[in-house]
């Protein structure tokens, strides 16, 4: 990939109504905060804020005065919505013929105000998709110089090898986390390593702050100690965690406040000993290793 992503990537999901619906001037200041801590990657899809966000931030971007080849813009595509965003869907649905996809990319293009997007992910996994009408719509955008590199969301290896047959995969944004770790263990990372693809992870900080019960309480018997032991938050640990992997993961952050994205770059400097790292896992997963 000939782009540089920064390690951790802003998320922008939550910019908009399907969160904390940030207006223009606070969509401006949170974008040069997170310039200013090293954040130059901000990642989008085409639903978020049922096709609204990429929107907002798009004016927003246009007023901030921000150099486009300062920050890197990934977005998604594929998922087809119900409600007033598209009104003609009678039910959620995906969609990759090499119209679509084209279609797709030019809208975000045009809302967010740019001539290029750094990277373009098929958003989810459809059992309907065909790799060479992938490639299709993936030569055209590329040869107009309108997508940098290409990746998938929420692959699985095989579903991942089906789109290589005939298209080079830069990226794979999965779910991964302390409490979903699942990719750590059923090849999903492990593909990406060998295939050198660069693995980004949604929800970072799983359901740890979002979910009590068992696994809560014993992940939090652990940080209890290691917090005091690193000097960091339970926040930051979670990410110094998915750091540690071999992989290179690329945290994508979820949080539009400027204290805990400050917080969060500074989970980088925190290495993890590796007893410490298993002392996690075995606290997520409920029993010792194998």
């Amino acid at each position: 990939m000939a782009v540089t992503f920064s390690r951790l990537i802003q998320g922008c999901m939550t910019w908009g109504i399907w969160g904390n619906n940030l207006d223009e001037k606070d969509m401006v200041a949170l974008m040069h905060h997170d310039l200013e801590q090293g954040i130059t990657t901000f990642d989008h899809a085409d639903i978020y804020g049922d096709y609204s966000t990429e929107e907002a931030f798009g004016n927003a971007f246009a007023k901030a005065n921000i150099a486009r080849d300062h920050i890197q813009l990934i977005s998604k595509c594929g998922i087809q919505y119900t409600g007033q965003g598209r009104p003609q869907n009678r039910i959620k649905h995906y969609q990759y013929d090499a119209d679509y996809i084209i279609c797709s990319t030019e809208r975000s293009l045009r809302l967010l105000q740019t001539d290029y997007l750094d990277l373009l992910l098929l958003h989810r996994p459809s059992p309907l998709m065909h790799p060479y009408e992938i490639q299709k719509a993936l030569e055209k955008l590329t040869n107009q110089g309108k997508i940098g590199a290409f990746g998938v969301s929420n692959f699985t290896p095989s579903q991942q090898e089906l789109v290589a047959i005939k298209s080079t995969i830069s990226a794979n944004q999965i779910e991964c986390s302390l409490t979903t770790n699942q990719a750590m263990f059923d090849g999903s990372l492990d593909a990406m390593i060998t295939n050198k693809i660069m693995p980004m992870a949604w929800s970072p900080l799983g359901n740890y702050f979002k979910e009590k019960g068992e696994q809560h309480d014993r992940i939090a018997a652990v940080m209890q100690e290691l917090t005091e032991k690193y000097s960091a938050s339970e926040d930051q640990l979670l990410l110094a965690w998915l750091l540690k992997h071999p992989a290179g993961i690329h945290p994508v952050i979820g949080t539009t406040k400027a204290t805990r994205i400050t917080a969060a770059v500074a989970a980088q400097d925190i290495d993890l000993e590796i007893q410490d790292w298993f002392a996690l896992l075995v606290a997520s997963q409920g029993h010792k290793v194998p």
